[in-house]
């Protein structure tokens, strides 16, 4: 038995048991061929000898037949029988028929079988040993008998004058005969086997080099253990793994990668192109490039996906794609965010409270006491307003917390973050990831569009509830989006913005909001420049929460 580990490279340790069990695939293939071939040949050497044997046997029959029946419609037998051979003719006419027919023996008797003729002379006169009644009655007799020569197969007609049956005629081979007819057939039957099975072999050779090629001469319990701990591996890694041909086709699909992918049905051994996944997903998985990290959103997911080209000796054998799930992590990236921006909003809100502090203590020690009540009573106001305005009009926790930490980032960051007065939004939109993951985005995109730009840096959001929806407006002062790029701003991987920044952190939040938008049977729309205006209109669905 094989201690654990100490197997070949790449091979499960299995027991290295003696015998046929012991064999590789190709060496078990081989014995099994050659016991088929052989068990084949066999079996087709004892039928043809069978058939040459009844061959033989057929032969012998109908020479016997034709011989007697030929013999007793001559005249002179007719006479001679008739009249019980007085003058002896039917000894030497039946000899010369014996000799010239290469029969063993022609035997003509009286109805009763008293012999006329005999090859052994001291014969004559006696009873013939055999069966003749069915020829005494005008019939026919054909039969494997032993006489007085030994065994023999043959034939007993009648000899008949007019309807009469005068005499008998009883023709027969002996069975030493028919074998060394037999025994010249058996070489040419002897020689096809012998090639038959040089064929064989030559045959089983070739198989079993294919074989080992194909198995790298591993056993079948190294094969079945290979395959089930691959199997099982395959299956339970928390990755999703997919490996495609040269081709394009998917060869394996392990249950994450059919999760991740929304693969219902077993995608093996069909074209990539043919699983309904998004065009850029489908080129980064069927093209020859190595991928690493690469972002793509489909069917509401963020996947990480990675590719690697796999060779064996030499050969090439495809893709291995391997893809991790983002979305969770890009969602809990979000409301971090707005918990972050939250919490940045109460640092600054502290930090401007400090300065407002001392502004009003010092108006109040320079002797302007209303100065600092008037200064203290509008920073206070315009504070309380937008609070008032989000903690009123939403009813989504986290989407006030979100809300308000956007207005303090835009606010550090130069930017007035202005909120409709009417903002309305119901707590039974969409589930709270999905809100931040669509305004988020779109609040940032607005915020970063008018960072920097000459002239106001404006963005306003407004929202309304529409009975059966809602919709939400998100509007910048910048540059605007021109028409022949509302589309791919709209793809994973297309921006407008600067490359800089973490690698593939770009041009996935708009893609992230479509398909969230689109997952929830709502509608996106892009309008015109000047600046930027993004309208999105989500159906409420009674239930969702966050």
């Amino acid at each position: 038995m094989s201690r654990a580990g100490e197997g070949a490279p790449g091979r499960p340790a299995v027991d290295d048991d003696p015998g046929p069990r012991g064999l590789s695939v190709a060496g078990q293939t081989a014995l099994l061929v050659v016991a088929l071939v052989f068990a084949v040949i066999a079996a087709g050497l004892g039928a043809a000898y069978l058939q040459a044997r009844q061959a033989v046997t057929d032969q012998s029959t109908a020479q016997v037949l034709a011989v007697a029946q030929s013999v007793a419609a001559e005249p002179e037998v007719v006479d001679a029988v008739r009249d019980g051979d007085p003058n002896g003719v039917l000894q030497p006419l039946a000899e010369g028929v014996r000799r010239s027919t290469g029969t063993d023996f022609v035997v003509l008797m009286s109805p009763s079988g008293i012999r006329y003729s005999h090859p052994n002379p001291d014969q004559v006169g006696r009873q013939f040993v055999g069966h003749i009644a069915a020829a005494r009655a005008g019939g026919q007799v054909v039969e494997d008998y032993t006489g007085t020569l030994g065994p023999s197969r043959r034939a007993v007609v009648p000899v008949r004058d007019g309807e009469r049956v005068v005499g008998l005629v009883a023709v027969g081979i002996g069975k030493q005969a028919a074998d060394e007819r037999l025994a010249r057939e058996l070489p040419p039957l002897l020689v096809a086997g012998v090639v038959a099975g040089l064929l064989a072999a030559v045959g089983t050779t070739l198989i079993t080099r294919r074989v080992r090629h194909q198995t790298r001469g591993m056993r079948a319990a190294e094969l079945q253990a290979m395959h089930d701990h691959h199997d099982a591996v395959l299956h339970s890694v928390t990755e999703g793994l997919v490996l495609v041909d040269p081709g394009g086709r998917v060869r394996l699909a392990n249950d994450e990668a059919r999760r991740l992918l929304g693969l219902r049905e077993d995608p093996t051994g069909r074209d990539v192109g043919d699983l309904g996944l998004a065009p850029p997903l489908v080129a980064a998985m069927a093209d020859a490039d190595v991928r690493e990290d690469d972002l793509h959103v489909t069917g509401g997911r963020v996947l990480v996906l990675n590719k690697a080209r796999a060779r064996r000796d030499g050969e090439d054998l495809g893709s291995v794609v391997t893809v991790r799930d983002r979305t969770d992590l890009e969602e809990l990236t979000g409301e971090l965010g707005a918990a972050r921006g939250l919490a940045e909003a109460l640092r600054s809100q502290a930090h401007e409270s400090g300065n407002r502090l001392h502004t009003m203590v010092s108006l109040i020690e320079l002797g302007h006491p209303d100065r600092a009540v008037e200064f203290a009573t509008d920073e206070l106001e315009r504070a309380q307003r937008l609070t008032d305005v989000v903690v009123t009009g939403v009813e989504d926790p986290t989407l006030s917390a979100l809300l308000l930490g956007k207005a303090a980032e835009a606010h550090e960051r130069g930017v007035e973050l202005v909120v409709d007065p009417d903002l309305s939004w119901p707590a039974d939109v969409a589930p709270a990831r999905d809100v931040v993951t669509v305004v988020g985005n779109l609040v940032d995109n607005a915020i970063d569009a008018v960072t920097g730009v000459d002239g106001p840096r404006r963005v306003t959001l407004g929202a309304h509830d529409l009975g059966d929806g809602v919709e939400l407006v998100v509007a910048d002062t910048g540059p605007g989006i021109p028409t022949a790029l509302r589309q791919r701003v709209l793809e994973r991987g297309f921006s407008t913005k600067s490359d800089d920044g973490p690698a593939g952190s770009r041009g996935i939040g708009l893609a992230l909001v479509a398909d969230t938008v689109q997952r929830l049977g709502g509608t996106l729309r892009i309008d015109e420049p000047p600046g930027a205006t993004v309208t999105v209109r989500l159906p409420v669905r009674a239930g969702a929460g966050g």
